[in-house]
């Protein structure tokens, strides 16, 4: 398979088609992933979240070219809020990151497509593909909304929080789940007025807790603290490396459950549209002879016989 080939050498345009099929066609990622999968698993992952508009591209722009100076091979995946309508990713951040793309970076919008579980899915994907490729760190690149930002501390080794102070300006009005994740905190545009008093109560509501978050202060307009931060995230790729069996290994028991669900989930959907119990609860139903519970529980038995 040239495609295999290809992506050993870490050519971009087999990584690029790839990925899209991992995103687009379930058949042919099962046979990819059978050729691929013994040679994954082995990547530090970071995944970088945070409030829209906390400078995350440009971070990482700017990072992922200190973290090349230190000798490694970063690609960035990043998930886009989708359009709904077309069900294609936003680029904005490829047009951030363009600086770090020119050094040889890997970068690649991912569509959120608005589902938890298929993030999950063609993310996971996505990572093994890089991993295949040769890359060490995997950035991933997540807007904070809701859902994703747990979903991202799961999959990644290292999480990595981004503030900046004109983004609800004081402490009291980050979401609790941000403030349990983070292996590191960042308050961005430091060159902003106010950076000094968020970093401060980032500290003290965060960092003393006893977890021990690292806490610090970039701002890529200055470009300070950059190369402090690719430091400490190198740093802390070594130093967590070795809970990285443990870690992988409970993706992938959520990752088998998952799939084991959705199989059990299609094929459950596919019994139901040709059940005739269940047409005929769904009409007592209607006509208020039956509650939902009752018929709901009448029909899984009745299922599962």
């Amino acid at each position: 398979m040239d495609l295999l080939f290809d992506l050993k050498k870490g050519k971009r345009g087999a990584i690029a088609k790839a990925i899209t099929l991992v995103e687009n066609d379930p058949k042919e990622t099962k046979k990819l992933l059978k050729k691929i999968f013994k040679e994954t698993g082995n990547s530090m992952i970071i995944g970088i979240t945070g409030p829209a508009g906390a400078g995350k591209s440009s971070l990482i722009n700017k990072t992922v070219i200190a973290l090349k100076k230190l000798g490694t091979k970063p690609a960035v995946l990043a998930i886009d809020p989708t359009s709904h309508v077309t069900g294609g990713a936003i680029l904005g951040d490829r047009v951030r990151m363009n600086e770090s793309t020119d050094s040889g970076t890997y970068i690649r919008s991912i569509a959120s497509r608005g589902a938890t579980g298929a993030i999950s899915r063609s993310l996971r994907n996505s990572i093994r593909i890089l991993e295949y490729s040769g890359f060490d760190p995997i950035i991933i690149e997540s807007v904070g909304a809701g859902q994703t930002e747990v979903e991202i501390s799961n999959i990644a080794d290292i999480t990595v929080v981004v503030f900046n102070p004109n983004t609800g300006d004081s402490i009291q009005t980050i979401k609790a789940g941000l403030t349990e994740i983070g292996d590191i905190y960042i308050v961005n545009k430091s060159d902003l007025s106010g950076s000094n008093q968020l970093f401060d109560a980032v500290r003290d509501f965060i960092g003393d807790t006893e977890r021990n978050p690292i806490i610090l202060k970039t701002s890529v307009k200055k470009n300070s603290g950059i190369s402090e931060f690719a430091k400490t995230l190198k740093k802390l790729m070594i130093s967590k490396k070795k809970f990285k069996k443990d870690k992988e290994s409970q993706r992938l028991e959520t990752e088998l459950k998952d799939i084991v669900l959705n199989n059990i989930r299609e094929k459950i959907d596919d019994m139901l549209d040709s059940d005739k119990t269940f047409s005929n609860y769904l009409k007592k139903l209607n006509t208020k002879k039956i509650d939902p519970y009752n018929a709901g529980d009448k029909i899984t038995k009745s299922l599962l016989k």
